[in-house]
């Protein structure tokens, strides 16, 4: 039986995200193990309390106002890897270093993975990708704590789409996600490492050393919008895909600055803390760029960042 995890009141979220802004989590408790997450997870959801996960914070903008009911703090990051190509990974564990973990296996698949700062829970969430791969894709099953009760599902449960899960949408189902198993190709050391170098090489060419979630923004996915761009890279004009940040930047927002919060300037698509932004300063300015892109383009970016805890008093003014 797991220890009981301490429980704190009142506790500031603003060291626990990316963005390094937000108000205080109502109770706050840290899970250093699986049997620690298992067991908060239960407990909330027989109590009818409201869990929030947090992992590495890198995905999510909590209120100023706070978060509601209990947030949990996943430090379960144990991972053990056969070399047939079986890998069962808690939830906690650090995204590269699920990569770099099943690379030293001679395992292959997770490459897009390096440069990514996230935890495998917050990568499931989201479905995390890039270079045509996704998270989802190598799931064989997902251990989640659901209505009280702790058990194995299939990879269908969380309903994955682009950027996309049954956990991201509005009134999510009650759940945790505890840990997964998933079985990834062999394949060539060094072709692997090769890949995951050419990927982080592109990635240090666009990311800011300011405090951001990353990528704010996820692409669009329209191919008549995409042939129509004449600057649009070929490759992605075949795909039917238009990053945001080439909407952003097409829109003459690249730099834009709202307060203590700006659009980066390498890198379009991120959204900067670069003066103590507020989480509301951060949201204002993400709408303000998503009706810009919309003028400009009519269509209609949708944020990968999820927005956390009571946003009942918030105002784009």
């Amino acid at each position: 039986m797991a220890n009981p995890a301490e429980i704190r009141l009142n506790v500031p979220l603003r060291p626990y995200t990316t963005l390094r802004a937000g108000g205080p989590a109502e109770r706050f408790a840290i899970a250093d193990d699986v049997e620690q997450l298992a067991s908060l997870a239960e407990q909330a959801q027989l109590s009818q309390e409201r869990a929030t996960v947090l992992g590495s914070g890198s995905n999510v903008l909590p209120s100023d106002a706070g978060v509601p009911g209990l947030t949990i703090l996943n430090l379960a990051r144990r991972i053990r890897i056969a070399r047939t190509g079986e890998v069962v990974a808690d939830t906690g564990c650090g995204f590269q270093e699920l990569f770099l973990k099943t690379a030293q296996c001679g395992l292959h698949g997770l490459e897009f993975a390096v440069g990514i700062p996230g935890t495998l829970g917050g990568a499931l969430v989201s479905n995390a990708g890039a270079y045509r791969s996704n998270i989802s894709e190598f799931l064989t099953s997902l251990e989640i704590v659901h209505e009280g009760k702790r058990q194995w599902v299939s990879p269908d449960w969380m309903q994955f789409s682009y950027r996309d899960s049954v956990l991201r949408r509005p009134n999510p189902p009650a759940a945790v996600v505890l840990r997964v198993s998933m079985r990834l190709p062999v394949g060539e050391p060094m072709r692997i490492y090769d890949e995951a170098r050419e990927y982080q090489r592109q990635r240090i060419g666009k990311q800011p050393p300011s405090p951001s979630a990353g990528s704010f923004f996820k692409n669009v996915n329209d191919r008549e919008l995409a042939e129509s761009l004449e600057t649009l890279p070929g490759p992605l004009k075949m795909a039917g895909v238009v990053p945001a940040g080439y909407l952003i930047e097409a829109s003459g927002l690249k730099g834009f600055r709202m307060g203590g919060a700006m659009l980066g300037r390498r890198h379009a698509n991120f959204v900067l803390n670069v003066g103590g932004a507020s989480a509301t300063e951060i949201r204002r300015l993400a709408a303000f760029t998503r009706e810009t892109v919309y003028r400009r383009f009519q269509v209609s970016l949708e944020e990968e960042v999820l927005y956390l805890g009571d946003w009942s008093g918030y105002s784009q003014q």
